[in-house]
């Protein structure tokens, strides 16, 4: 585990989402080892918005907290294990976003509309969530439907060679083993 950085920050307000104390940051190496991210994966994520470093030190190095790391193992997670693309990444950052923002305004009121207008702002990004895994769902079960028959039809030709059925029933005729192929055909 790192040890965390003791800065003094340039930056003296914290955002509302983020509950380090400034003197329990971390460093750019520091969360790169701690998430498995190369320091150019979390620029390159600032870079387009999926990140902000919560403060800056004096040497002006990049500051991180524990809600930070979170979001990171968070979009390396989407990205890496469930094959996500940083544009749907993003938007389910901002969809995350947008919901605790709600939440507040939907507690912070009593007025009945105003409750429905933000329960309906909240389905419309729920619909939209579900949309996009879904989405990701049915390409996901596309490519395990082609690695099946692919699977399956290596494990036909390793029954062909035990001596099992042709693989190809009615197809192309089977070559001898070590026999060339006719002229002219591939």
């Amino acid at each position: 585990m790192p040890t965390a950085t003791n800065l003094t920050t340039t930056t003296s307000a914290v955002p509302d989402d983020h509950h380090a104390e400034p003197d329990r940051f971390l460093r750019i190496q520091e969360v790169s080892d701690e998430t498995g991210l190369t320091t150019r994966a979390i620029r390159y994520y600032e870079e387009q918005g999926l990140l902000q470093p919560v403060a800056r030190s004096e040497g002006s190095y990049r500051l991180y907290d524990p809600d930070d790391l979170e979001r990171l193992r968070f979009i390396k997670g989407l990205r890496d294990d469930a094959g996500f693309s940083l544009a749907e990444i993003r938007q389910l950052l901002e969809d995350e976003a947008a919901r605790r923002a709600v939440r507040a305004r939907y507690r912070s009121t009593d007025d009945p509309r105003e409750r429905r207008r933000l329960l309906g702002e909240s389905l419309g990004r729920a619909e939209r969530q579900i949309e996009i895994l879904q989405h990701k769902a049915e390409r996901l079960a596309a490519m395990i439907a082609e690695a099946t028959e692919r699977r399956d039809h290596l494990r036909a030709h390793v029954a062909e060679l035990d001596g099992g059925p042709d693989a190809h029933p009615g197809g192309t005729p089977r070559r001898a083993a070590g026999k060339p192929r006719a002229e002219g055909s591939r």
